[in-house]
């Protein structure tokens, strides 16, 4: 058996726990510092602001940690990178934005490069010649965040927070309007073009318009808007118009707004409205007829001058427009006559007449009664006729004036549209009376005449040389008589030695020397007025 061992007597070993040690005062610094920078990087982080992208097409002028963002001219970023899009064909500008303008990175907010520019609106960005251009802000007004926008190319017309209205105006073609063209009421300039576009039917333009409060309130459903471009120039049946805006709308174009003074429609247009844009004033501030008669009228002369649109007056009213000219075959005399067809509006026609027991509230009360009033003046003499508008154009319109001499007619209502009489023109009329007169000329016996002239020039000439050859010698005669005589009387008065003038000069003397006399004789009877009583008294030597 193997003999157990006694480990009593070997040494146990002890467990002595480690030293701590001190920590050294070389420490303390480092950890201050750490602690001082991680607060500096925490606080920088928390005050930094958000880092947008803008796209632009060209980056003139930006420059990396030199060109700022504004809004309302006020640093709120700057620009701290420039560089290519992936395609090469844009810019992409990194921005850092300030803290404070955070909540003015909206999802609609406009970010465009400021330079000087020259539009039709005017002249502006002159103070980026000295400063350099920069970035601009416009706010939006949503509430949704954003950071990477697209830059416009210009500058919008019109800020978010500018009071008035926008409008859209629809057009056939887009004329010599542009962005920043004027806006006129009245004209005052109230506004202006802020943008257009082609439909998208490709048959019209619309164009977007902005009208300066308090301007915007005189814009009502039934207000017209027409274009003021340039001078307007209208040579028709009423003469020459000329319309005119002011020199910039001649220069960059226009638009002109008015509402009619007879719409019964004043109610303030919504915001976005749509209006149709008029080629000219008169055709914006045309009434647009809602009831509205038609006729017809055959004249026996030419149409020359006479075209569709011109105006058709009542005693020099306007009371409707011709629609239609043209020929019509004519059974009765199996040839073709010229026609004219026109349109009337009634309710304008009522305007013009007061207190007619034909009319009730304004509208002719039945066709029976309408037809009824219509007879009773062409029973009175009324006729249509053909009248010259213009000398200097040669338009012509139809006339509906009263002749008293016209002989009676009757309108056949039953036919659709009635005709109404007419009435010669008064140039056909003196075309008439020119050729009554040159048939009256030609049944004259000219050619007996010419004879019985010929015999009194012949005559005459026969008269003529006996004068010549008889009267002409006589007074020949008598005047070299009368000549004899008045050299035998220069001979007389004249002369130097001619008797009478030595009888003359010997009378002379004679009343001289009389004048003497009487000079002393009254001379003496003032020293002596009692001479003629007592005579004259011897005086003493």
């Amino acid at each position: 058996m193997t003999e157990e061992k006694d480990f009593t007597d070997v040494p146990h070993a002890t467990a002595i726990p480690p030293k701590r040690r001190k920590l050294s005062v070389v420490w303390i610094i480092p950890i201050l510092a750490a602690v001082v920078a991680f607060g500096i990087a925490v606080e920088r982080f928390l005050s930094q602001g958000p880092t947008v992208t803008i796209v632009f097409k060209s980056a003139e002028g930006i420059e990396a940690g030199k060109t700022f963002v504004k809004y309302k001219d006020v640093n709120i970023g700057q620009v701290s990178k420039v560089m290519l899009s992936e395609d090469f064909q844009k810019v992409v500008v990194t921005a850092k934005i300030d803290k404070s303008a955070e909540g003015l990175m909206a999802e609609d907010a406009k970010f465009w490069i400021e330079q000087p520019r020259v539009s039709l609106s005017g002249i502006s960005g002159i103070g980026t010649l000295l400063s350099g251009n920069f970035i601009a802000l416009e706010v939006g007004k949503s509430k949704e965040k954003r950071r990477d926008f697209i830059g416009l190319d210009v500058p919008p017309a019109i800020t978010v927070d500018q009071p008035g209205r926008r409008y859209v105006l629809q057009a056939r073609d887009l004329g010599s309007v542009g962005i920043g063209s004027p806006l006129y009421y009245r004209r005052l300039n109230v506004g202006q073009v802020i943008g257009y576009d082609l439909a998208e039917d490709g048959k019209s333009v619309t164009i977007k318009v902005f009208v300066n409060a308090p301007y915007d309130k005189y814009v009502t459903t039934a207000t017209r808007f027409w274009q003021a471009s340039g001078i307007e120039v209208t040579l028709g049946a009423d003469g020459l118009s000329v319309d005119t805006q002011s020199v910039l709308s001649m220069l960059i174009g226009g638009i002109a707004f008015e509402t009619p003074p007879t719409s019964l429609e004043m109610k303030p247009a919504a915001e976005e409205a749509v209006f149709p844009l008029y080629g000219s004033r008169t055709a914006a501030v045309a009434k647009h007829e809602t009831i509205v008669a038609s006729y017809v009228l055959y004249f026996n002369e030419s149409l020359r001058g006479l075209s569709v649109g011109a105006p058709v007056t009542y005693l020099g009213l306007p009371v409707g427009e011709v629609t239609e000219i043209g020929l019509e075959y004519d059974k009765a005399s199996d040839g073709v006559r010229p026609r004219v067809a026109i349109t009337t509006y009634p309710e304008r026609f009522v305007a013009y007449v007061k207190k007619s027991d034909a009319l009730y509230e304004g509208k002719i009360e039945s066709k029976k009664k309408q037809h009824g009033v219509i007879q009773k003046l062409v029973d009175s003499g009324i006729r249509a006729q053909l009248r010259s508008g213009s000398l200097l154009t040669g338009q012509r319109y139809v006339a509906f004036d009263r002749f008293p001499d016209a002989p009676k007619a009757k309108v056949d209502w039953t036919k659709e549209p009635p005709e109404l009489p007419v009435m010669p023109s008064s140039l056909q009329e003196l075309e008439n009376k020119i050729a009554s007169i040159i048939a009256k000329i030609d049944k004259m016996p000219l050619d007996a005449i010419g004879k019985d002239l010929k015999k009194l020039i012949e005559t005459t000439d026969q008269m003529m040389n006996r004068i010549d050859g008889e009267v002409v010698p006589e007074l020949k005669a008598s005047l070299e008589e009368l000549k004899h005589v008045l050299e035998n009387t220069d001979a007389t008065l004249v002369g130097k030695d001619a008797p009478a003038q030595q009888e003359l000069r010997e009378a002379l003397q004679e009343i001289a020397r009389a004048a003497r006399a009487f000079r002393v004789l009254s001379e003496y009877l003032e020293r002596n007025p009692d001479a003629l009583i007592r005579g004259k008294t011897e005086e003493k030597p």
